[in-house]
């Protein structure tokens, strides 16, 4: 049977044909979720073998691989469209010329979900303050579902009958199928270029980051970047944060007469940065607005406060490594944008600063069709050495160069991190080398090189613990 003659099959029984767009694990779970709803589902993804075919409902007759069916699309009640495929894709932007209504699995979540959500987007740091605002609340007795683009698909949460709080970290490409999220504090935590070629530009990206507020009964922003300003009413609950001092009533950093830091709300002290165990100025954020999520969301103050001193961070997201000849080694290869870049060489750069040390830099991969000169300023202020590998090593030198980067900053193409690792050892050998800590925050996808940021991430810790063997071996 064609997949035209048996969509027409079930669509004669009044069915309303729900058509997966894409097979990987969101689309596995929206799959399994209506397949149990009693809906008649139909699957269709651009690779001729998913690896998850096998782990489809065995309900489920109508799937065709090896290209996007655009009959199949066609003749469907809704498309449910996985975050991996853009809505330009030929076949799905037919259907929607059509009128066939386009959802994301987040939007069926959201019809299904009976408890409040916590909705968390923004160009960088989304895991993070994703994982601490769930942590808090399972250290607070609550009975949470943490997911979405974090890597748990938000449908499968709902298996969790005795679910009282939702955390969702949420992507454009998640938020741009979204309509009336509703959740009960939504937040977009930060702005900077990412996904333009996606998005084609940064107000196509920021309308779908801001679809997180529609609905929403509270919000978080970050007094730091107007881009996190949503457009609602003005007696809508919120909350802000930022690294200056707090507004009344809102968090921000006090710093005191001898130097030290507090993360406060209003002119109350809550808990000195060097109680953190995660280090930076960009962290000192992501923790404020943890807290003010879990505010909004209801969780008590000092239970929360207790979490954050306890939370190490993420993998891949400006995690220590180690140190190796005097030298720190950082791994954040979850920087995948120029923002997220940005603000890991501002974060470790302002704690080797007062030292006169300067950080070294590793850049490159899928540029992704960003403006690399940005970073500019910061590597100026904070940087001695820039090493580029993968795919656009050679544009983003170009950039920065039009950019004006200082002649004080070396730069060098290295193509690979073995590479990289070879010269590292090179310029620090002198003994007037100003590098204090070599980072890996590359503003780049991964996919030219690895699997993922993650694989990348691993490959970076395994060459340092490969500098760190002889001596471990003494």
């Amino acid at each position: 049977m064609t997949a035209n003659t048996a969509t027409d099959a079930l669509l004669h029984k009044g069915s309303g044909l729900q058509v997966v767009v894409g097979l990987g694990q969101s689309g596995l779970s929206v799959a399994h979720y209506l397949a149990n709803q009693g809906y008649q589902v139909a699957i269709t993804d651009a690779q001729s073998a998913p690896s998850l075919a096998d782990k489809l409902p065995t309900e489920i007759t109508i799937r065709q691989f090896g290209a996007i069916d655009a009959d199949l699309l066609q003749q469907a009640a809704r498309i449910i469209i996985s975050p991996g495929i853009s809505l330009a894709t030929e076949a799905v932007a037919a259907a929607r010329q059509a009128n066939i209504p386009v959802v994301s699995d987040i939007q069926l979540f959201r019809e299904a979900c009976t408890v409040p959500i916590v909705a968390i987007t923004g160009s960088n740091a989304k895991s993070t303050v994703t994982t601490l605002v769930g942590q808090m609340a399972a250290d607070a007795g609550v009975n949470v579902g943490v997911g979405g683009n974090i890597g748990v698909p938000a449908l499968t949460l709902l298996n969790n009958d005795e679910m009282a709080l939702v955390v969702l970290e949420l992507s454009s490409f998640q938020l741009e199928t979204v309509t009336n999220l509703g959740a009960q504090v939504a937040t977009v935590l930060n702005m900077s270029p990412d996904h333009l070629d996606r998005h084609g530009d940064m107000l196509g990206y920021h309308q779908a980051k801001h679809r997180v507020f529609q609905g929403a009964k509270s919000v978080v922003i970050n007094r730091e970047d107007a881009l996190t300003r949503p457009l609602v009413a003005d007696n809508l609950p919120r909350l802000s944060t930022s690294i200056q001092a707090p507004d009344k009533g809102h968090y921000g950093l006090i710093t005191d007469p001898e130097g030290q830091t507090y993360l406060a709300r209003g002119t109350e002290r809550l808990l000195s940065a060097d109680k953190l165990l995660i280090k930076g100025r960009h962290n000192l954020l992501n923790a404020q607005a943890a807290l003010a999520l879990g505010e909004l969301a209801g969780l008590p103050l000092d239970s929360m406060l207790n979490t954050l001193q306890q939370f190490t961070g993420l993998e891949h997201r400006c995690q220590y490594v180690a140190k190796v000849a005097d030298l720190d080694y950082f791994n954040d290869s979850k920087g995948t944008n120029i923002g997220s870049t940005m603000a890991a060489i501002e974060g470790l750069g302002a704690v080797y600063a007062p030292k006169d040390g300067k950080l070294l830099l590793i850049l490159g991969g899928q540029g992704k069709g960003q403006k690399f000169g940005d970073l500019t300023s910061f590597i100026n202020q904070y940087v001695s050495q820039v090493l580029f590998i993968g795919e656009d090593a050679k544009l983003i030198e170009q950039h920065l160069r039009a950019a004006k980067i200082s002649d004080d900053v070396a730069l060098h193409q290295c193509q690979t991190l073995e590479n990289a690792f070879a010269t590292i050892q090179q310029v620090t050998a002198s003994s007037l080398s100003q590098v204090q800590a070599v980072l890996l925050s590359p503003a780049c996808a991964s996919f030219d090189q690895y699997s993922g940021y993650a694989a990348r991430g691993e490959h970076f810790s395994q060459l340092v613990r490969e500098l760190d063997m002889p001596k471990q071996a003494v």
